[in-house]
């Protein structure tokens, strides 16, 4: 059974995130999934970084969430199969939440 929550609350959650580099950048909370018995976030990133082309209006990271000594724990999930699945479920839900001005974008100009 798949259980899914994408909040539409105006308050903002947002998170600090420590790459391998040891470099701190914010993240916003953009959505949040139970599948399987496993909970998953998607995070967007606050300020996308200029100087990084890798970074793309409109991206997100999915991590999973694990419980550590009574805390949330956000982790990376190394497994490419689970990964591309629940990536897929975000972005299925997240492009339906957006709404470009009201316009759907079918492809012409």
């Amino acid at each position: 059974m798949q259980e899914e929550n994408f909040d539409n609350d105006m308050d903002i959650e947002v998170y600090t995130l420590t790459d391998e580099d040891g470099k701190e950048s914010d993240f916003e909370l953009i959505g949040r999934l139970d599948e399987d018995g496993q909970s998953y976030v998607a995070l967007a990133p606050i300020d996308v970084d200029e100087e990084n082309e890798d970074d793309e209006e409109g991206s997100f990271i999915v991590l999973k969430v694990v419980e550590e000594d009574g805390e949330e724990i956000f982790e990376t999930i190394e497994d490419d199969e689970e990964f591309d699945r629940i990536a897929d479920i975000f972005e299925d839900e997240l492009m339906q939440d957006m709404d470009y001005d009201g316009d759907e974008d079918n492809g012409e100009e």
